[in-house]
């Protein structure tokens, strides 16, 4: 993966010389201010370092490809980018091994994918990681108990506490009950035990 360094006497400037010398747009880079130079007689300077998001998920994938293959899996990743969002499907002839138990395998590729773009790339660039429809199937149900429970909680006025969570599957429920009439939703505790109680409204 290439990194390209630019320099300016603002960001704004070596950002500019970036966006038309590599014929990008600002959405498609990461920005890393490196350093802030004085010349002699040049004056300040700003340098900074520029990463293609699409250079990252290739490099991603990359990773995710050689990784299944030591695992002795044939996978294939469909890959789709909405807004800054990149949501990169795995499709193998095991997905069961994929997943994991109740997700764990899955899970640790994603913590492993958020390490990477945290140290190798100094970025938190969103990137979904999914195996076939598992997630999508996850977060339904997710979103079944959810609501349920909320239901159960305006009927009766009694909190409930909901089983620990993912911070992404916390969102989901956080986001589908946002406008549950006579509920609302509040985090507690600490990773990996963190869960999410919902409450009556007075």
């Amino acid at each position: 993966m290439e990194k390209y360094t630019f320099s300016g006497k603002t960001i704004e400037e070596a950002t500019n010389k970036a966006l038309e010398e590599l014929n990008v747009n600002f959405e498609d880079i990461i920005i890393n201010e490196k350093e802030k130079k004085q010349g002699l007689f040049s004056g300040k300077k700003v340098e900074i370092e520029i990463i293609k998001k699409s250079d990252i998920v290739n490099d991603i994938n990359d990773f995710l490809l050689n990784t299944t293959s030591l695992m002795g899996l044939d996978t294939q990743i469909e890959i789709k980018v909405r807004d800054n969002t990149v949501s990169m499907r795995m499709f193998s002839n095991n997905n069961p091994i994929l997943i994991g138990k109740n997700g764990q395998t899955l899970s640790a590729f994603q913590t492993i994918i958020k390490q990477m773009l945290s140290v190798k790339y100094n970025t938190k660039m969103n990137i979904i990681l999914d195996v076939e429809h598992y997630k999508e199937k996850q977060i339904k149900n997710i979103e079944y108990i959810a609501k349920k429970t909320a239901r159960e909680v305006v009927r009766t006025k009694i909190e409930a506490k909901l089983d620990p969570m993912n911070s992404y599957q916390r969102r989901a429920v956080h986001n589908v009950l946002t406008n549950f009439r006579g509920v609302y939703t509040e985090s507690v505790g600490e990773e990996p035990n963190r869960a999410i109680v919902i409450k009556p409204k007075n």
